[in-house]
């Protein structure tokens, strides 16, 4: 996939929204632009009750957007409620970045890095009953013996660095 796309893992409330929020920010400030996806199982809405953009999405359009000097949203419909392949979804969207770097997906081939505490949960959900070959790395609070390297879940700046190297370089 073009541009990179590596997926950060995890049961619920383990931490993945905190280390991607920290690898964000570390990737852009080494100057690059990145990309961000929220998967999510459920159904959401950006729009709030009552609000022009509420309003115009429940008189049935299909696509609108929300326009300002800053900043561009949308709201599309997926037809028959079918979520597009994250693939398509990409090629569509992200063609001005770097890197994405998205949050679950725990079940794609894309290359994951792993979010583990010890008081969440024993087993990790990648090295556990199954074998997810596209593991590369975890982020951890505790010492692990695995077959990837292993990082302290707050060390941003070494997970960049394995991210660069082995994705931008």
């Amino acid at each position: 996939m073009t541009p990179p796309v590596v997926s950060i893992v995890a049961k619920s409330g383990t931490g993945k929204t905190t280390l991607l929020e920290k690898l964000i920010a570390e990737m852009k400030s080494r100057g690059y632009r990145v990309g961000a996806i929220k998967h999510d199982a459920h159904s959401f809405s950006i729009d709030h009750e009552g609000k022009d953009s509420w309003r115009l999405t429940q008189a049935g359009a299909d696509t609108m957007l929300i326009t300002s000097p800053q900043k561009i949203a949308m709201v599309k419909q997926n037809p028959e409620a079918q979520e597009p392949p994250l693939t398509q979804t990409i090629e569509t969207y992200f063609g001005d970045v770097d890197i994405i770097l998205t949050e679950g997906f725990k079940r794609s081939a894309m290359p994951k890095i792993e979010v583990h505490r010890r008081e969440r949960s024993p087993s990790l959900l990648c090295r556990g009953e199954e074998h997810d070959s596209t593991l590369f790395a975890v982020a951890s609070d505790e010492p692990l013996e695995l077959d990837v390297p292993v990082y302290d879940i707050n060390d941003a700046q070494g997970l960049c660095d394995l991210i660069v190297s082995r994705f931008l370089s």
